[in-house]
């Protein structure tokens, strides 16, 4: 490898000066580099001579774009067999808010400054922090599928990822915490919610209410695995949004959840008046097929909170001068989350006081640490003034004997 100094003169009487390195690849191919500055040639010198032999080392003109990259990454995404929802978000994340933005640029100019640059243009375009963040991912995702087939070297994304991990603590610190009443419905709007729940959803609520068990578990529920004599349901799979089934989001998505009494008998209720499936689904649409998750939303939930006056005005009025309500949860996670908390709640507080560990279970989270993370905050604490009186009282006794 070595690094000459080239010099010629423009048409125009210019003199022009450049630095060139001349080297070797992995696979025995001349590669010529130039730059503008020595020191940038002797730093490109040094890196591509460690990167060539450790075989790693792929030459700028050996590379690809983005959005040939990204083509590489969906391919492998359906190859590997990923669900559809999956493959959409994908091609939305790399059709939408990459290619249009940096679909031309070649992997081996990524950087962590690059990066950076890239976060902002999508945010003076109009981008939210959710739909950065999440496009992000998918660009370190492209660059890691990229990397495996020897297209670039380096992962800026996971990189700068590293670099920031020592904020994640604060970041988890400062995340809005979920408050009842607004991120979780209060005792007292559940009652209403159960108690204005009728016709075809409301078998779909109140177990929903009682098991905190998603929406795609819940379209996906099959008679099978629901035991009324034995009053449990488990969870062996779930629904997508377009009605393909497939395995609960993670291992410990699968799972068995105790029924109290009243969700039994409503069970009950309802397998008489089910319609009927094939698939022996618990909830199905009146096909007795998958239903569709905004018809659960709009036509049970909503019209049920509405009922119940779990709702918000709009401020606006309709054709006969009736303020319009809108209702205050928008979805069912809501329900997830005031299970959650009647899990951990006091049984003094009308709760279950269950462990941690088993909130975990019962959620069907991954890990302790996002049952934690989501609810950590609900849990009792320890009445540290009592304890400590008692701690005084048991040291004084020592001392009187």
């Amino acid at each position: 490898m070595s690094i000459r100094k080239r010099e010629w003169t423009t048409p125009k009487g210019v003199q022009k000066t450049a630095w060139v390195v001349d080297y070797v690849d992995g696979q025995g191919k001349r590669r010529l580099k130039t730059f503008t500055k020595k020191k940038d040639a002797d730093q490109f010198s040094v890196t591509a001579k460690v990167e060539v032999r450790d075989g790693v080392h792929v030459a700028d003109s050996a590379t690809v774009t983005i959005e040939e990259a990204g083509k590489f990454w969906l391919k492998a995404g359906d190859d590997a067999g990923l669900e559809r929802t999956t493959i959409d978000q994908r091609k939305q994340h790399l059709n939408l808010h990459i290619v249009p933005f940096a679909g031309s640029v070649k992997l081996s100019k990524i950087s962590a400054p690059w990066i950076r640059s890239f976060q902002d243009t999508l945010r003076d375009n109009g981008r939210s922090a959710a739909i950065i963040k999440r496009v992000t991912v998918s660009l370190g995702s492209i660059l890691a599928d990229a990397q495996g087939r020897g297209l670039v070297v380096r992962n800026a994304v996971h990189e700068l990822s590293k670099a920031r991990s020592g904020t994640k603590a604060s970041e988890r610190r400062n995340k809005p915490k979920l408050r009842v009443g607004v991120d979780i419905p209060t005792n007292a709007e559940i009652k209403a919610i159960l108690e204005a729940a009728t016709g075809r959803y409301r078998a779909l609520l109140i177990t929903m209410i009682f098991t905190g068990i998603r929406a795609s578990e819940a379209r996906g529920l099959r008679w099978e695995d629901v035991d009324l004599s034995d009053c449990r349901l488990s969870i062996r799979q779930r629904a997508d949004r377009y009605g393909e089934i497939g395995m609960p989001k993670s291992e410990a998505g699968q799972r068995t959840i105790p029924l109290p009494p009243f969700a039994v008998n409503t069970l009950k209720e309802w397998k008489l008046a089910c319609p009927i499936s094939d698939e022996g689904l618990v909830f199905p649409n009146l096909a007795g097929n998958i239903d569709n998750h905004q018809n659960m939303v709009k036509r049970g939930l909503w019209v049920t909170e509405i009922a119940a006056g779990v709702s918000v005005s709009t401020g606006k009025k309709d054709a006969s001068g009736k303020t319009i309500f809108i209702p205050k949860y928008s979805g069912f996670h809501a329900l997830r989350h005031w299970y959650a908390s009647w899990c951990i709640n006091r049984k003094s507080d009308g709760g279950l006081e269950l462990t941690p560990k088993a909130v975990q279970n019962r959620m069907g989270h991954s890990s302790i640490q996002v049952t934690f993370d989501t609810y950590g905050h609900l849990f009792p604490s320890l009445d540290a003034g009592a304890e400590l009186l008692e701690a005084e009282k048991a040291l004084f006794s020592i001392d009187a004997t």
